[in-house]
Formats: C-alpha cells, sequence, structure tokens
C-alpha cells in the first residue's frame, strides 16, 4: 500500500510518498523571513501558491503516478487553522481515500519507522510544541511540556530579537559554536514535569539590552540551559515509565548540542538514544504519510476536517 501525506501545519509545505518498508518521495518548501515572525494568513497564501507544484515534485521523486497512489493521509492539527485547510483542500481535489492524523504523533510515529526505536519516550522539540511523549494504556500521553511558549518558538524570538530573522534556532547554533562558550547564568525553570521559557526569554532580553554580553555567549549559555531543562524532563518521564529509549523528533532537535546532551543522558543511564534523520525530525510530508499508513490500517475512516487544537492524548492509537 502506498500513502502520500500532506503536512501543513505551520511554515512547511511537504509532501511525501511512502509504503510499508520505506520513504519513496519527501519533497518540501518552507517559508522565510528576513525579519518579524510567521504571519498565519501570509503563510497559507504562500502554501497555496506551491502545494500543486510540490505535490508534483513528490510524485515525480517516486517515479509515480497520482493513480498510484493508494491512500491520501494529511495533518490535522495541530497548528494554523489557515495552513490546515490547504492540506484538506489538496486531499479534497485529489480524490482518493483519507485519514486526518495528528502531527504531533507522527513525529513519534515516524521516529519510530525510521529507527530501531520500539517503545521510545519521545522528546518532541519544535516551534509551537514542546512535549515529552510516551505510549502507556492503549494511547500516546503527554508527561511533561511547556507551560507557555513551544521552544522553537523561543528560541525564534530571541533571535527576532537579535535581529537574526526566521528561522532563528540554525543561526543560534552557529553563534553558540563560534562563541567564546563563557556560560552567563540564566533562570533555569522547571515545574515538576514542565518547563517554562517565558521568564527566560525576558532575562535574555535583558541581558542582550545591557550590553554587556556578548552575542555568541548569550546564545551559548541560551543552549545549554535549554536543552538541560529539556532533558531533565525527558530523563524524569523514562524513569516513571521505566522506558530505556529516548527517541528525538521536532524541528529543534536537529541541533547538534541538544543531540550530544541527549546521547550522554542515556549513556549515563544505560539507555538508547535514537534520532532520525533531520529530514524527519523537521517538519515533512513523510512523517504524515507514515501515519497515515499506521491508522488506515486500523481501519480509522473520518470525516475531511481540520483540528486546529487536537492535542497529543486525544488521539486514539488502539
Amino acid at each position: 500500500m502506498i500513502c502520500l501525506g500532506i503536512e501543513s501545519t505551520a511554515h512547511t509545505f511537504g509532501v511525501g510518498i511512502v509504503n510499508e518498508k520505506k520513504v519513496l518521495a519527501n519533497v518540501k518548501e518552507s517559508y522565510t523571513t528576513e525579519s518579524g515572525g510567521m504571519n498565519p494568513i501570509e503563510v497559507s497564501r504562500a502554501h497555496e501558491k506551491i502545494y500543486k507544484k510540490v505535490i508534483d515534485l513528490a510524485l515525480s521523486e517516486a517515479n509515480l503516478l497520482l493513480s498510484d497512489i493508494d491512500i491520501v493521509s494529511y495533518s490535522r492539527g495541530p497548528g494554523f487553522g489557515t495552513c490546515l485547510k490547504v492540506a484538506m483542500k489538496a486531499v479534497e481535489e485529489i480524490g482518493k481515500p483519507f485519514v486526518g492524523v495528528n502531527h504531533c504523533v507522527s513525529h513519534l510515529e515516524v521516529g519510530k519507522f525510521a529507527t530501531k526505536a520500539k517503545d521510545p519516550v519521545l522528546l518532541y522539540a519544535s516551534g509551537a510544541n514542546t512535549q515529552v511523549i510516551a505510549y502507556e494504556g492503549k494511547k500516546y500521553r503527554v508527561f511533561g511540556e511547556t507551560l507557555d511558549m513551544g521552544v522553537g518558538n523561543f528560541i525564534d524570538s530571541f533571535a527576532r530579537y537579535m535581529g537574526l530573522g526566521f528561522p532563528g534556532g540554525p543561526k543560534i547554533s552557529i553563534l553558540s559554536e563560534e562563541s567564546d562558550k563563557e556560560f552567563i547564568k540564566l533562570p533555569y525553570v522547571v515545574k515538576g514535569m514542565d518547563v517554562s521559557f517565558s521568564g527566560l526569554l525576558t532575562n535574555l532580553k535583558q541581558k542582550y539590552d545591557s550590553r554587556n554580553y556578548k552575542k555568541g555567549n548569550l546564545a551559548y549559555s541560551m543552549q545549554e540551559t535549554t536543552f538541560a531543562m529539556l532533558l531533565e524532563v525527558a530523563e524524569r518521564a523514562m524513569a516513571h515509565c521505566d522506558k530505556k529509549e529516548l527517541l528525538l523528533g521536532g524541528g529543534v532537535a536537529c541541533n547538534k548540542r541538544l543531540q550530544e546532551m541527549a546521547k550522554k543522558m542515556c549513556e549515563e543511564r544505560g539507555a538508547k538514544c535514537f534520532i532520525p534523520p533531520n529530514e524527519l525530525m523537521l517538519d515533512n510530508g513523510a512523517m504524515i504519510a507514515v501515519s497515515g499508513l499506521y491508522h488506515y490500517k486500523k481501519g480509522r475512516k473520518e470525516k475531511l476536517e481540520i483540528r486546529p487544537y487536537e492535542r497529543t492524548d486525544d488521539v486514539k492509537v488502539d
């Protein structure tokens, strides 16, 4: 069975094609700005202009025709409503059997598809979402999450404040690598199993405005503090669920320093750390196709709709 998946929750419009064994195609285009953030209406207009082209490119990469596709899956949420509607429109036009899937759950399912992870805790670190997820009691459950903003949005916000543009994560990473690596003490906010970034962002802005700190050292210290917070919560979830596998997912998880710290934590507790290829951790259509294939085989047939505020633990698995 061949599934074509469409991702359009935020700045990325992606189309992936998979079968039960491998990814056949994974094509995407992403909305970027030189300054400022994302306006959902502007992003959806950008998706509208390119969605047919991206679908055609994915079919070409897979060396398939639309008639070869058995089912279509799409990200129904969470995400920007205006952007989600572009995927829904594409599904209607294709006219194949379809299934809507959860964006967050798809990150976990494509990670398991791409690695040898069997029953991991997922540290899902992306722009709008920051969650620690594990399968327990026939559901994907959230054992920890952000109390305010997603870690990627937090990083992007500080990058924009320093005039680096969007997306800011890769630029912050480069600044950190090129810095003196002088650690600056910052607020470390872990509350039980949850994290918070708003106070940390305010403190970083204040330090930047003071002109007493180098940009690179602020970027370095922000990464060290933020990633330690995320991995503390992930490690607690692993202990609570008695799991021996950690899986990384989401665009922020492409950060090399976060990967180094995750591997070190797992090594110290005798666990395995699984890191999918970057193209499968970033928002992409292949993850939607993998999730769609799984849920369609389970016999799920739902109406064509979007769910902009759907939570991970709202999703039926078994």
